[in-house]
């Protein structure tokens, strides 16, 4: 695909996302730099993942050398995106930064890193299990091999779909924090409260989806919805 990609954040989406790469040897190990917020997930990635890919802690020297990569993939929270600082000197002039940021338009993408050329990315939890819904919207003056590296990214784990920019937060609202990740329960046999910790974070959209449907009383009418159901079917035998 590319000599070289950065992965800024390593949470379960990035991990989907760039694992399936390094598994089918799309990537190589040592051409992977990710750079993670926490000496705990620098150590826990040194330890437990099965790829010897490059990983720094966000702010040391040794992490500078995202910005000599081509390719950067952007996938930590939405409220750490203040932390980060693009490089005065960027050595390539046709850098590009696939977002995955929730609700992180495209406009401020670009204010945020100038140099760069942006792809902001909708996706779901269910890439994990290769099973995801990808929506897409392209920045400004994107090339077609910009576009064909970033569906490479996506392809192997889901379904791609590509959105002009106003669709996207319908999009994820329907897919990252809606009810289609309920297929994760049986897959990989989690509880509720399980999937709830996976896919939300504090003052995420999930989270706040959620709020809603206790403030509306939502579990108890799919109950009483079920229980419904399922006595009108009994009247039928």
């Amino acid at each position: 695909m590319t000599d070289k990609i950065a992965i800024i954040g390593f949470g379960n989406i990035a991990s989907a996302i760039v694992t399936p790469l390094l598994d089918n040897k799309l990537i190589q190990p040592e051409n992977v730099f990710c750079v993670v917020n926490t000496e705990k997930s620098l150590e826990n990635i040194k330890k437990n993942y099965k790829h010897n890919i490059n990983v720094y802690k966000s702010g040391s020297k040794e992490s500078k050398i995202i910005w000599d990569c081509q390719y950067k993939l952007l996938s930590i929270k939405p409220q750490q995106l203040n932390d980060i600082s693009e490089a005065h000197h960027i050595k390539n002039k046709d850098n590009l930064i696939v977002s995955i940021l929730a609700g992180v338009s495209i406009n401020r993408l670009t204010q945020k890193f100038p140099n760069h050329k942006c792809v902001r990315v909708v996706t779901n939890i269910p890439i994990t299990i290769g099973k995801g819904l990808t929506g897409i919207s392209w920045g400004e003056e994107i090339t077609e091999d910009q576009k064909q590296f970033t569906k490479k990214l996506f392809e192997n784990t889901s379904k791609i779909y590509e959105f002009t920019e106003d669709y996207l937060d319908i999009f994820l609202a329907l897919t990252s924090s809606g009810p289609a990740t309920i297929c994760l329960i049986k897959e990989n046999k989690l509880t509720t409260s399980e999937l709830k910790n996976l896919v939300t974070s504090p003052g995420g959209t999930t989270i706040s989806a959620l709020r809603v449907l206790e403030k509306k009383s939502v579990r108890s009418a799919l109950i009483e919805s079920i229980v419904s159901a399922s006595n009108r079917s009994k009247e039928f035998r």
